[in-house]
């Protein structure tokens, strides 16, 4: 780590949050002035971009880079985790997907302006502390690293938010709204206040509590049904039209949140050790994740669908820790690409009051045969199990005889 008095130009990534808000004022006193260059990467959030530029050179930045970072997300990290079914303890990895490319553009652009370290807003508690950081080292080897939250004496977010209000920071949020959040294209978190402990229920009907759907009870009295079309395990069209991964994640999330689909509320394992409590709302990614699973049912073999199913963990392990740009990672998403070869077809479902209920699944790869699978006569000859079976269980068999002293 460089000296302070060392450090003339920092690169932070700005998310005009909480954090990032009172970070350049506090860079600004604790490290000598020094100039201030924000990052800010357009992941999806939509209107909480709006007015960042303003924001963020009134409180002492010398300029904003808004970089477009929406579909390098969707197409470089979740259509690889889609395509393993990857989820961290049913979580379905929104933070995380975002934070490869947005550590990656981090690293790019403090190279490119010639900084002497890179900032960020991430607590010492939390994983994206690690997944930052790894990009950073991965893109900018020798880029020194300022993690506000390591050092200097705040300790609550209450604190925070006088920090803010003594330094004439404007907030979007008060004291009693204050939930820690993250948003982008593919979902919304939510932490901290009453969540933190883990008997309270979250209250899903209050207003402005949900923001990318309504709670199930809220939801339309009547279903609504979706088809979904892939290639190669890739969502390419949605009810019979062609569009972009990232389009279908945004229509379907409309679709889902409106039927009250893809909230959940778990304690997970963090990557530093302790459990922590959240609700997340993934309304699309839910879907795809859903449709995903039954058309791959339908055309993997069973030897490659249970081994990606083991795998998966795996992946979702690496992309939590913020392991996405090692060979490992790479060699399971070259396992996915070809695993999914076959993972050609539609998926219609009907969304009702929060569930995913499946409605029919086609596809001209299917390894389904219903000559025979019926009940019906076949082509399947039922004697043939006899020998099978007497195969099968022939290691069984010579155990007993074992333990009978017949053999």
């Amino acid at each position: 780590m460089k000296a302070k008095k060392d450090i003339h130009k920092i690169v932070l990534a700005y998310s005009g949050g909480l954090d990032t808000s009172i970070i350049i004022p506090w860079l600004k006193e604790n490290y000598n002035n020094p100039e201030i260059i924000a990052v800010s990467g357009d992941v999806g959030q939509g209107a909480e971009l709006d007015g960042l530029e303003e924001k963020a050179i009134k409180t002492g930045a010398s300029k904003l880079i808004i970089a477009d970072l929406v579909d390098e997300m969707v197409d470089e990290v979740i259509i690889p985790a889609l395509k393993m079914d990857a989820d961290y303890e049913t979580y379905l990895l929104g933070t995380a997907f975002a934070r490869p490319i947005l550590g990656r553009k981090l690293a790019q652009i403090a190279l490119e302006e010639g900084a002497d370290a890179v900032c960020h807003g991430c607590t010492g508690k939390g994983n994206d502390q690690v997944r930052f950081e790894l990009a950073v080292k991965r893109f900018a080897p020798d880029m020194a690293v300022i993690a506000p939250w390591r050092e200097w004496d705040i300790v609550s977010r209450d604190q925070e938010i006088d920090y803010a209000e003594a330094h004439h920071v404007p907030l979007k949020i008060s004291r009693e709204t204050n939930y820690s959040k993250d948003k982008n294209l593919w979902h919304l978190s939510h932490e901290g206040l009453d969540l933190e402990d883990p008997a309270n229920e979250p209250d899903y009907d209050k207003p402005g509590f949900l923001e990318m759907g309504v709670s199930p009870a809220l939801a339309p009295d009547k279903p609504v049904y979706v088809k979904i079309g892939f290639e190669k395990g890739a969502p390419v069209s949605l009810d019979g039209e062609k569009m972009k991964a990232s389009e279908i994640i945004k229509k379907l999330n409309q679709i889902g949140g409106a039927n009250g689909v893809g909230i959940i509320d778990i304690v997970e394992n963090r990557l530093i050790g302790m459990k922590d409590r959240g609700v997340y709302e993934t309304p699309g990614g839910t879907i795809l994740y859903f449709a995903h699973r039954q058309l791959a049912m339908l055309t993997m073999d069973k030897d490659t669908l249970h081994v990606k199913q083991k795998l998966a963990i795996d992946f979702a392990d690496l992309i939590y820790n913020g392991k996405w740009f090692t060979p490992l990672r790479e060699a399971l998403s070259a396992f996915a690409d070809k695993a999914n070869e076959n993972v050609t077809g539609e998926v219609k479902l009907k969304l009702y009051k929060g569930n995913i209920i499946p409605a029919g699944t086609t596809s001209p790869c299917s390894l389904y045969s219903e000559n025979l699978a019926t009940f019906d006569e076949s082509d399947y000859n039922q004697q043939d199990a006899a020998g099978f079976i007497n195969l099968w269980g022939l290691p069984t068999k010579v155990q007993a005889l074992r333990e009978q002293g017949r053999l």
